[in-house]
């Protein structure tokens, strides 16, 4: 049957359309392993695109400038004393890690990699740890012994190590959140080993919800404390009670304090932190895990547009929450 010349006019237009509009949008979900830890990530992606090979890839490259696992690592160069220029990520990084080294008095510090090392929590074999031992490692601990000169990193002393891991995961969550908006997405979640950003709404059309654990030494106990709904923003959690070990009936747990260079010991057993960027979520859950309760209190209160959730220890050994007020709004009922 012979085609009104109308119709065919019609349908050669919805066939020319649908060619300059290949898809259409939909929510899509990667997960992998990044930085020794998980990642799972999902995104509206504008035409139905799925970004795992470019993701993957924005991993790759950031893991070769900040992974002290890796040997061609742009950190384990520096480590090595090799001449090396830092990306501009890397010299983002340090600087930002320097200056929440100065707002905490040295609370977070990246050059306490050998002490964490030594202590059994890097990629080094656990020594047997003495007052001597820590007092030598602590000649080559400290956040002002390392400067950032003309784009190189200048040691104090050769033997210095820097360890990024308190503050590279978060950053790395801030740069996947660009990547996915370069590409065009306005709704997505990123999730690496506990540090998470978030911005817009999920597959179901409600903000992004995102969990904290209840402290306990159980693994596969992946009971809720909190539930906390994260519009456009990020969070981070750091904790003592998963990453431990006992020696001699006596618990270590992998926050080392830089200035004793000693592991923690207080009442504190998770510290959340909510920011406008993950890179510094991520440092602070950290620098509070050293400080403790009321020290992180006092210093969260100073800075703009962070709302911190401390789950601690009473004097009867019960768990109990203190949170900031801002951070009330943000929880689920």
């Amino acid at each position: 049957m012979k085609i009104p010349s109308v119709q065919f006019f019609v349908l050669a237009l919805l066939i020319a359309l649908s060619a300059c509009n290949p898809g259409s949008p939909k929510y899509v979900a990667n997960n992998g392993s990044v930085y020794g830890t998980y990642y799972n990530i999902k995104y509206e992606s504008p035409d139905g695109s799925d970004f795992q090979k470019q993701i993957d890839e924005e991993f790759h490259r950031l893991t070769l400038i900040f992974s002290h696992y890796e040997k061609e690592a742009t950190i384990t160069k520096i480590n090595r004393n090799i001449d090396v220029s830092p990306e501009p990520e890397f010299i983002n990084c340090f600087n930002r890690a320097e200056e929440i080294s100065e707002i905490t008095g040295g609370a977070f510090d990246i050059t306490a990699g050998p002490l964490i090392n030594a202590w059994g929590f890097g990629p080094e074999d656990r020594k047997r740890m003495t007052p001597e031992i820590v007092d030598s490692l602590k000649v080559f601990t400290g956040y002002h012994k390392v400067k950032l000169i003309d784009g190189k990193i200048v040691k104090g002393n050769p033997a210095m190590q820097l360890n990024m891991s308190a503050i590279a995961k978060g950053y790395t969550c801030d740069l996947i959140g660009e990547l996915l908006a370069a590409k065009g997405c306005e709704n997505y979640m990123i999730d690496i080993g506990g540090e998470v950003v978030a911005k817009g709404k999920n597959d179901k059309g409600k903000v992004w919800t995102i969990g904290i654990r209840e402290p306990n030494e159980d693994p596969f106990n992946t009971s809720l404390n909190a539930a906390i709904m994260l519009p456009d923003h990020a969070l981070a959690t750091s904790g003592n009670y998963l990453n431990f070990y006992e020696e001699n009936g006596k618990k270590y747990a992998h926050t080392i304090d830089p200035k004793s260079g000693y592991p923690v010991q207080h009442s504190l057993l998770s510290a959340t932190v909510l920011a406008s960027d993950c890179m510094t979520a991520d440092a602070f859950a950290t620098s509070f895990m050293v400080l403790g309760k009321d020290e992180g209190i006092k210093i969260a209160e100073q800075i703009p547009d962070m709302e911190i959730y401390f789950i601690y220890a009473d004097e009867n050994g019960d768990n109990q929450v203190y949170m900031s007020d801002g951070f009330k709004k943000y929880l689920r009922k």
